[in-house]
């Protein structure tokens, strides 16, 4: 299904290339197309979160607060990505160094990481709205919001700057190395050392459970008291509202833990790496493409928001 490229063996700096998907120029075509298309989408959605959350004082809230700021990271984090992909779809495939690598491997771990953390902030956000509505300006100020942003932020770039460079210490055999994948992600990449990595391993594991499991678990003690404080309320409306919100939360939360979780956290023994490379898919453009989705058309203040802004713009151009 996926063609090699050649691995030459000559001496000097490590370089790598991604192993291309296709040799077939109509396939390469409609993959670039696709990709390209998706990459669009995903841009405009995510933007147009942060613009009407930016520009309507209606949604100035924390949850839309940490709503903007995780959209923002899904365009970078895509953007760390994406156009390298594409460069490397349309035409022969191109090497990158092994800083440039590094950098990108660096910057996608640091970004995901910081989505996953402010998945949740997100929950805890929610958690406090329902289960303690009337001291919920009191807990979540906007000084403690910037901070929790900062703090999921600051502990993913710590986080992936030291396995970056755990990793990017180990030799790699010969010149020209073929990732079997579309961006340097760590487990890719760890296979092509030719050096013990059960130590590297083990990092990648303490961290993932650092970034994935235990925001998960955090995730999974909110929504029990949310679900619990949502049974309780007496109108109908209310539990709706609640539920709508929450329930939007949650399909992202499964989305980008069950797919991280599955590429990292999973033996290498038991990992197939078209597997790998099939759920990094997922959480590369199909997580990013459906958060705008999720929280417009499952959120009435959002819909709200988007139609007026809409409306706004029709009758001051008929003027």
């Amino acid at each position: 299904m996926f063609a090699r490229s050649p691995v030459l063996n000559q001496s000097g700096p490590p370089e790598f290339f991604f192993r291309v998907l296709t040799t077939v120029p109509e396939f390469q075509a409609l993959l670039f197309l696709l990709f390209l298309l998706l990459y669009l989408m995903i841009l405009c959605g995510n933007t147009a979160i942060i613009w009407v959350v930016c520009t309507h004082s209606s949604l100035r809230t924390p949850m839309y607060f940490f709503l903007c700021n995780l959209a923002f990271v899904e365009i970078s984090y895509t953007t760390v990505v994406v156009p390298l992909m594409l460069s490397n779809i349309w035409g022969a495939p191109k090497p990158i160094p092994l800083a440039g690598c590094g950098a990108q491997m660096f910057f996608f771990l640091t970004l995901g990481g910081a989505d996953c953390f402010l998945l949740a902030i997100m929950a805890y956000d929610r958690y406090v709205a329902i289960c303690h509505p009337l001291h919920y300006t009191l807990i979540m100020t906007q000084k403690l919001c910037a901070q929790m942003v900062a703090c999921a932020v600051g502990l993913a770039l710590v986080l992936s700057l030291q396995l970056t460079s755990l990793i990017f210490t180990l030799p790699f055999c010969g010149h020209r190395q073929e990732i079997n994948h579309f961006l340097c992600d760590v487990p890719p990449v760890l296979r092509l050392a030719c050096a013990d990595i059960r130590v590297h391993q083990a990092v990648l594991y303490v961290v993932g459970i650092l970034v994935l499991t235990v925001p998960f678990l955090l995730i999974c003690v909110s929504y029990v008291f949310i679900a619990s404080a949502i049974l309780r309320i007496r109108s109908a409306e209310g539990r709706r509202r609640a539920f709508s919100t929450c329930s939007s939360h949650l399909t992202v939360v499964l989305l980008q833990y069950g797919f991280c979780a599955v590429v990292y956290l999973r033996p290498q023994s038991t990992s197939s790496v078209d597997e790998d490379r099939q759920f990094a898919l997922v959480y590369t453009f199909v997580t990013p493409l459906l958060n705008p989705l999720i929280y417009t058309l499952r959120n009435k203040d959002v819909k709200g928001a988007l139609k007026k802004a809409i409306s706004s713009k029709a009758a001051s151009e008929a003027l």
